[in-house]
């Protein structure tokens, strides 16, 4: 663990995540960011989340809760921190949900692979420049079954043009060290995905990035 992104992930203290919903989904997504949650976030997710399923910073487990999976699917939940991945749990309400406290930032240990992999407003969290927070592409495709998808959301950097409130708050949280993304670009991304996928699908809805990859290169 890091101390850079063990402070990303300390902000998810049991207050904030019952505040989460409400602020982040609700308000910050469509004032902010401009990229609604139950409009465009969700039925993203749907439409890739697959049978053997990880999902990677965890937040209250909102997408996983209300995206109605069949009762076959296999879910397992990673996340830095403890008490997300408690609330995500007892959100989605499976006995059988697994969970993993680890740092994104380093190989997942064991040789384990699943059919999809969500990101969801994770990487404007991570640390550092683009290269090094893009470098969990590299280790995370070989958790990838060979027909696996990586799939996920970011918030976008600078340049982007946020609006008022959301220049404001890109301010507080990369001065915090809770977002790291003030120089995160679309074409850094898709530069980084191309190196290790095949398939890679990206679209815009307001400043957050939608992103999807495929047919991993191993």
């Amino acid at each position: 663990m890091t101390d850079s992104s063990a402070a990303g992930a300390a902000v998810y203290s049991p207050l904030t995540l019952a505040l989460y919903d409400a602020w982040v989904l609700g308000i910050s997504n469509r004032y902010a960011w401009r990229c609604t949650t139950d409009e465009v976030l969700l039925p993203f997710f749907r439409a890739n989340v697959r049978a053997h399923h990880l999902d990677i910073g965890v937040g209250t487990g909102y997408y996983l809760a209300k995206a109605k999976l069949p009762v076959a699917t296999q879910i397992t939940l990673m996340d830095l921190n403890p008490s997300s991945l408690a609330a995500a749990k007892r959100r989605i309400g499976r006995s059988d949900t697994r969970t993993l406290q680890h740092d994104v930032m380093t190989p997942i240990p064991g040789n384990e692979r699943f059919d999809s992999i969500s990101l969801f407003y994770l990487l404007h969290c991570l640390p550092g420049p683009l290269a090094a927070k893009a470098a969990i592409f590299a280790h995370l495709k070989h958790n990838l079954n060979p027909d696996g998808v990586l799939f996920g959301a970011t918030i976008l950097g600078d340049e982007v043009g946020h609006n008022g409130f959301g220049r404001k708050l890109m301010a507080v949280y990369n001065k915090k060290g809770i977002f790291g993304n003030s120089q995160d670009t679309q074409a850094g991304f898709e530069a980084h995905l191309r190196t290790h996928f095949r398939e890679v699908t990206l679209k815009r809805e307001g400043v957050v990035l939608l992103f999807r990859a495929a047919q991993p290169i191993v």
